[in-house]
């Protein structure tokens, strides 16, 4: 179907979490919502309605369809999908963005059987808590994947890690097409030693070293070994501290097991200030896409102290923009952390690194126009 240059393209996005909820898919979403509403994309979000959110309304200005949620995994699915299909028949897209291998592509695939609409499909993990893997662990897992191989027509991925994934389970190369998530680099820069200062007071923060974790509290993030090490970097450095921005299942058992020196922030808006003020971020996640927050701290100047998962090691190479683990133990952990809080030229240099390599690869204003061009190829097939 071609696509005349000067009409608006209109994106369905089906996505299983959107705002208010925050992960780093749905603010991924959200941050790209007005760039490709300049490109002259008209997206509409198709997600799960939890309890206390309205059916639908508007988010800043992107119209936000929410659907059912039932409690068992395989009717959820199903329910889902059920009651996506003739929301998506009454918008009338051009296009079914799915984020996500699981129910959001499986609900785009059913779209393109009854509707003919084209879809992209993005894979937002990989590794062994990513998509495919738990595609396959599903009910009809397999038959799932081999109808995402016949009815995709491109496969987004944000990883080497998830590009390998995918050709190894039947996906050409040429159905894959490298779209990384994308930082707001005029948001997330770094600031003046004496900016810093200043941050530091109007935010209430102590002096001395600052070591900063953003993310969700969940199990994979392995927040609860970062805490355990803390009591060792205290030994060394008694003035440093640790900053933990973010919520999730696991916050009030963190926060009952953390010593002194801990400082639970919870969830902010946005985090721009805080990665400005601090020393070093650390990341111990078991499994990542690619982490927006390890993209922030890079953009605000911050070495960063990470595990080899994902997306993580196409970014982050050992000791030259920043300190990669590549056998994790909480042990290997503090070693990293100290290893970077010991050497300020070490420091200095990786985030100098880590910075410039984000900038290059990791705009947003890329990923916008990436995925605008990848809108036209698909429709001018």
């Amino acid at each position: 179907m071609s696509h005349h240059q000067n009409n608006p393209i209109k994106v369905a996005m089906i996505i299983q979490d959107y705002l208010p909820r925050l992960g780093g898919a749905e603010k991924q979403l959200a941050a790209l919502a007005p760039l490709l509403n300049k490109h002259g994309i008209e997206i509409e979000i198709l997600t799960r309605r939890y309890p206390g959110l309205a059916r639908f309304e508007f988010i800043d200005g992107v119209p936000v369809y929410r659907l059912p949620i039932f409690k068992t995994k395989a009717l959820a699915s199903l329910i889902f999908t059920l009651t996506a299909l003739p929301v998506i028949r009454r918008l009338h897209p051009d296009i079914i963005h799915a984020h996500g291998l699981l129910s959001p592509t499986t609900t785009a695939v059913m779209a393109k059987r009854l509707l003919g609409i084209p879809v992209v499909s993005k894979s937002l993990r990989g590794g062994i808590l990513g998509d495919l893997e738990r595609l396959k662990n599903n009910p009809f897992g397999h038959r799932r994947l081999k109808m995402l191989q016949k009815h995709v027509d491109m496969f987004i991925t944000i990883s080497k890690e998830i590009k390998d994934e995918l050709v190894k389970n039947g996906i050409s190369q040429e159905r894959c097409t490298f779209i990384p998530n994308g930082v707001k680099l005029d948001r997330f820069q770094p600031v003046s030693k004496n900016d810093k200062k200043l941050l530091r007071k109007q935010l209430r923060l102590p002096d001395g070293p600052l070591v900063i974790f953003t993310g969700r509290l969940e199990t994979e993030k392995r927040v609860d070994q970062l805490i355990q090490i803390w009591l060792q970097v205290q030994k060394r450095y008694t003035d440093a501290h640790l900053l933990i921005l973010g919520t999730g299942s696991q916050a009030e058992k963190l926060k009952r097991t953390a010593g002194k020196g801990i400082l639970f922030v919870g969830l902010v808006g946005d985090t721009s200030p805080y990665l400005q003020t601090a020393d070093l971020f650390v990341l111990p996640s078991i499994s990542e896409g690619l982490s927006n927050a390890l993209l922030e701290a890079l953009a605000t100047g911050l070495p960063v102290v990470v595990t080899a998962t994902g997306g993580t090691t196409d970014i982050v190479r050992h000791k030259i923009s920043g300190w990669l683990i590549q056998n994790y133990s909480p042990q290997n952990l503090l070693e990293g952390i100290l290893a970077l809080l010991d050497n300020q030229p070490l420091r200095e240099s990786c985030a100098h690194e880590g910075r410039s390599y984000v900038v290059e690869n990791y705009s947003l204003i890329n990923t916008a126009d990436n995925l605008c061009k990848l809108y036209q190829s698909v429709l001018s097939k």
